[in-house]
């Protein structure tokens, strides 16, 4: 391999069969110009970043981010792909790796954010909340720090928004705070005070993420079509009272997000407010 560009003692570019990949590793920069051979024995991770312009934001990154917070990045990217078994995009390494560094500069500091978000990551996202709890060890064992709990939420959220299924980092947040609308609306409307332990809370928990993440996405069950419409208005006609608090669901979110809620959602949605309600 040849050199193509030195970022930075630790991280060169190389360039095989028109594609750009980035290395990096101890030296592997260090005295070394465009068109030197590549001393492979120092190489510890190879990068090839598909997207243009994603590669030029990762090469302005590791010009300034230290080698070992990249190497906690990737190792955190790792063990996602085999946990969750899902592709994540090309920035979560810039955006985990930056984040990294920041994280250890501001305890450095002694400056504390609180993660206002992590109840919701923990309920939603238990294994990429996992996920960050494994970042979280690496990087304080690495750098003998502590690091708060909250920190292992921002990992998980990191890992959250680069699953391909999100375009836009802000439709994490979007959702949680539609599942939080229709809880309160819940609540509200029967004046109780749900057991979070509850088998039945869970279950509706885990609908209202689904049920936020296809109104997001514009998605919808398999096909209206093959809807058995019987099954529908013997639903709406039995939980009268659940399906009343389903129309104030319906209202609230076409008033306040412009969404509509088809049959079906009607249908399920009005069968988990049932179920909840029973027990109260």
């Amino acid at each position: 391999m040849i050199v193509g560009k030195v970022i930075n003692n630790n991280v060169i570019s190389v360039i095989e069969n028109n594609v750009e990949k980035i290395i990096m590793g101890r030296g592997i920069g260090f005295k070394k110009k465009k068109g030197d051979i590549v001393e492979e024995n120092k190489i510890e991770k190879i990068f090839i970043i598909e997207n243009e312009f994603n590669a030029i934001k990762f090469k302005e990154l590791m010009a300034n981010i230290p080698m070992d917070c990249m190497l906690i990045a990737d190792d955190i990217i790792i063990h996602a792909k085999k946990i969750l078994k899902r592709k994540f995009s090309d920035l979560l390494y810039i955006n985990l790796a930056d984040h990294i560094d920041a994280a250890i500069n501001r305890v450095e500091e002694g400056i504390t954010i609180k993660n206002l978000l992590i109840i919701d990551v923990k309920r939603f996202y238990p294994e990429e909340f996992e996920l960050g709890k494994y970042g979280l060890n690496i990087i304080n064992n690495k750098f003998g720090v502590s690091l708060p709990e909250d920190e292992a939420g921002f990992i998980a959220l990191h890992i959250v928004n680069a699953e391909e299924k999100y375009e836009d980092k802000n439709e994490v947040i979007k959702m949680f705070e539609i599942i939080h609308l229709i809880e309160d609306i819940v609540r509200n409307e029967y004046n109780v005070i749900f057991d979070e332990s509850n088998v039945y809370y869970f279950r509706f928990l885990t609908h209202l993420k689904f049920f936020a993440e296809r109104l997001l996405s514009k998605g919808k069950y398999n096909s209206e079509k093959n809807l058995d419409y019987d099954l529908f208005d013997t639903v709406i006609k039995k939980y009268k009272e659940a399906n009343r608090c389903v129309g104030v669901i319906k209202n609230v979110l076409n008033d306040m997000y412009g969404y509509d809620i088809s049959v079906e959602e009607e249908m399920y949605l009005t069968l988990h407010v049932q179920r909840l309600i029973s027990l109260t």
